[in-house]
């Protein structure tokens, strides 16, 4: 299904909603279905004949039994095929109801599989900047939640409507057909319901907008507290965490207490109009007989109080039918403001400006100024010159700018001004997906995925066989934990998997390794691992990065000694230059840096 093209709307929950705005986008995103819609919209259409009419074979039944108790000789064959018909048209009705029902749910759930991935295409496009300002339990719950409610609202609600909209014309023009007179009475209350209903729904909409928002807001918190479980328990604080959660879902509480309130309200009054027009009908109806009107009989008042409850039922589905839409106006808003956010630009049109298997590796950062808003920069102007193959350390305190670095190198964040050149090849002017297959990463997130060790490590490459696999398990010092897995490489790893840190952190290096990029980027790949552990993962990044142009970033400048370059990093901006010695010799910021991891210890 191609992405749907919507207007671009960037209204949130706390603004106001353009209901009648939403609702032709919602319908309009379901024109690949307008013909199912349509077979749907035929057999409800004459479902609603058949209901219509089948109150007047009911008032001839009626009116021959009547007839017939006075006379005392009932024609017994005139009653059966009455009853017959009447049989055959409340079967045929329930027939076209199921597979009206089957057609709507059938397509509102591909319509609701189409809308995920819709998403999921379009997470893939976004500028990563959307997700440093959502939470990911929020942008979960836009994918889940209300895509749900969207299709679940509509898959009752338009059917709802149009079935109950045809229902409500037929039975007012059957109404008046068999009385004028009874219908005026059974109509006499539905002023004042329509200005009550319009009343409700006014008060209902913003709090069905505001339900979905915190509904959003709950699940950043639930999977905030899922991921960090163990932090909360190791400093305590279950009872804070517990009193934000309780606050959230209190806020939650109130919010569809209130809705569900407001929307409660229409039922009651619907109620309240049946009763009504069923007490004027009696009395409209027995002054009418009393009175010998002309070709007025029992039957039509029992003809009419089927008229009266077919009436009743398409207001109350209305009132049903517009408190779903809301429902989905809500949703809708979150959905198709995720679908309108601001996408990356197409480069499927660029062609590769250099060959992978002889990029020297050489890079230049030109004048680069960078910041995540554009009115706070944090990377005013830096400039530097990487010789191919060289191993560059960055370094400096945190917040100045070695993470950013290699976020500009990769392009998953676009400069402001300057410019970074591979081997003389700006990387503005390279897609950015021959950008990232130059760079191989290993990063302090060591991120697994269920799935085999094997698929783990030469994942996305498919052109590594065993004995390849085998060479980068040796070089990446994972030989023994091989050996100790029940299945070697064909081990299922998963949450439940008993892999350390470093053991991960090796997994990943492997990952690096199979990808074999001409380039390299570590970024705190030591950071949480032990002593032992840090020799081993050491090793197996010197193999790594022996004959690469390499960019590491450390805390622990113990492990970047052996650097031939160290870019020493403050405010943005390289303040040192040197090797490890060079630096040290020259007692500046960077001798600072490195002497002060041992005066606390």
């Amino acid at each position: 299904m191609p992405m749907m093209n919507f207007k671009n709307k960037n209204s949130f929950p706390h603004q106001k909603v353009d209901f009648k705005k939403n609702i032709l986008i919602l319908i309009k995103s379901f024109k690949k279905y307008y013909i199912n819609i349509l077979i749907s919209f035929i057999c409800i259409a004459i479902s609603v004949v058949i209901s219509i009419i089948a109150p007047q074979f009911l008032k001839d039944l009626t009116d021959e039994i009547t007839n017939g108790a006075v006379s005392k000789s009932i024609d017994m064959s005139k009653i059966t095929s009455i009853g017959i018909t009447l049989i055959t048209f409340y079967l045929s009705n329930a027939i076209l109801s199921f597979v009206s029902g089957f057609i709507m749910n059938t397509l509102t759930q591909k319509y609701c599989k189409d809308v995920r991935n819709d998403i999921t295409l379009k997470i893939n496009k976004m500028e990563l900047k959307y997700f440093d300002s959502h939470t990911y339990g929020d942008t979960l719950s836009i994918i889940t939640n209300d895509v749900d409610q969207i299709a679940q609202s509509m898959q009752q609600s338009i059917t709802m409507l149009f079935h109950s909209i045809l229902m409500l014309i037929g039975v007012l023009i059957a109404m008046f057909a068999t009385s004028w007179q009874m219908a005026l009475a059974a109509l006499a209350a539905i002023p004042l319901v329509i200005i009550i209903l319009l009343f409700i729904m006014k008060i209902a909409m913003p709090l069905f907008v505001r339900r979905q928002k915190e509904v959003g807001e709950l699940n950043g918190i639930i999977e905030e507290n899922y991921t960090g479980h163990l932090v909360i328990k190791a400093f305590n604080a279950e009872n804070s965490k517990k009193e934000v959660f309780s606050n959230c879902n209190e806020k939650l509480h109130q919010t569809m207490f209130k809705a569900q309130i407001a929307g409660g309200m229409m039922q009651p009054l619907m109620g309240f109009l049946s009763y009504f027009s069923y007490a004027a009908i009696c009395l409209v109806g027995g002054l009418l007989l009393a009175n010998n009107v002309a070709g007025f009989t029992f039957g039509t008042i029992s003809a009419f109080l089927i008229y009266v409850n077919l009436f009743q039922s398409p207001l109350t589905q209305i009132a049903q039918a517009v408190n779903s839409l809301q429902m989905a106006t809500a949703s809708a808003e979150r959905v198709f403001g995720l679908l309108n956010e601001v996408e990356q630009i197409d480069e499927s049109n660029k062609k590769p400006l250099l060959d992978i298997n002889h990029i020297k590796g050489n890079v230049e950062f030109r004048n680069i100024k960078f910041g995540y808003d554009n009115d706070k920069i944090i990377i005013p102007n830096f400039s530097a010159k990487i010789k191919s193959g060289m191993k560059v350390a960055i370094v400096g305190p945190t917040g100045a700018g070695k993470t950013t670095i290699v976020n500009l190198l990769m392009r998953f964040y676009e400069l402001n001004s300057g410019d970074i050149l591979i081997d003389g090849v700006s990387t503005k002017d390279m897609s950015r997906n021959e950008v990232r297959d130059i760079f191989g990463m290993v990063l302090q997130d060591t991120w697994m995925f269920e799935g085999t060790l094997k698929e783990n490590i030469i994942f996305n490459k498919n052109n590594i066989n065993d004995n390849k696999l085998k060479e980068i398990i040796k070089e990446a010092n994972l030989e023994y934990y091989v050996s100790t897995l029940s299945h070697g490489v064909n081990t299922i790893l998963s949450e439940e998997s008993s892999l350390s840190s470093g053991q991960k952190q090796l997994v990943t290096i492997a990952r690096a390794m199979a990808e074999n990029a001409p380039l390299l980027i570590l970024d705190e790949a030591t950071s949480n691992v032990d002593t032992r552990t840090e020799i081993e993962i050491q090793e197996a990044i010197d193999k790594l990065t022996h004959g690469r142009t390499s960019f590491v970033i450390a805390h622990r400048l113990s492990t970047i000694k052996n650097a031939d370059l160290i870019l020493v990093m403050k405010d943005g901006n390289i303040i040192e230059t040197g090797t490890h010695d060079e630096l040290l010799n020259a007692n500046g910021f960077y001798a600072k840096l490195y002497n002060s991891q041992f005066e606390l210890s």
